[in-house]
């Protein structure tokens, strides 16, 4: 009996100590560094027009409701965004490629894209032809950090339509 618990004890030590030895861990985590990338630095967001929540001039930055909310995101950050416009699809894809890190341009959580990208938690809800509408953003699949750290801004946020 006592040689038992001796091993049980000699083995939850080993196992203690290699979990220790795994270094820092971090969840939820990040497997290409997307958010410790755009830290101080560039996050590259794909728009694709859809008043209000996007609006786009020529010669200038994508204005509307979500272009403001990743300007905010951001500035916290010390990042900056660059913008690319184009249709969902395509910006899509672009994401999926490791081109882009968002993309925006009043996406439903209906969306048809879940199995290409990761999509926020709904951020506001609007009122669309078929009823409630809740919208989010795309990020791309398995980013978690990133995910976490964008969706916990967008709720802290009061996005009025």
């Amino acid at each position: 009996m006592v040689a038992g618990w001796g091993r049980l004890v000699s083995a939850l030590i080993t196992a203690v100590l290699l979990l220790a030895g795994c270094g820092t861990v971090r969840i939820p985590a990040d497997p290409d560094g997307t958010l410790d990338r755009v830290r101080g630095g560039v996050l590259r967001v794909g728009v694709s027009p859809h008043e209000p929540w996007t609006t786009l001039t020529t010669g200038e930055e994508p204005g509307g409701i979500e272009p403001d909310l990743v300007r905010g995101w951001t500035a916290g950050l010390g990042a900056r965004a660059v913008w690319t416009v184009g249709g969902e699809q395509a910006l899509v894809q672009a994401m999926e490629r490791g081109e882009l890190d968002l993309v925006i341009g009043g996406i439903t959580a209906d969306t048809p894209w879940t199995d290409m990208a990761a999509i926020t938690q709904p951020f506001t809800t609007s009122q669309g032809p078929d009823g409630p509408q809740e919208h989010v953003m795309l990020a791309p699949m398995g980013e978690n950090a990133f995910l976490v750290e964008l969706e916990r801004y967008l709720l802290a946020q009061e996005v009025q339509v």
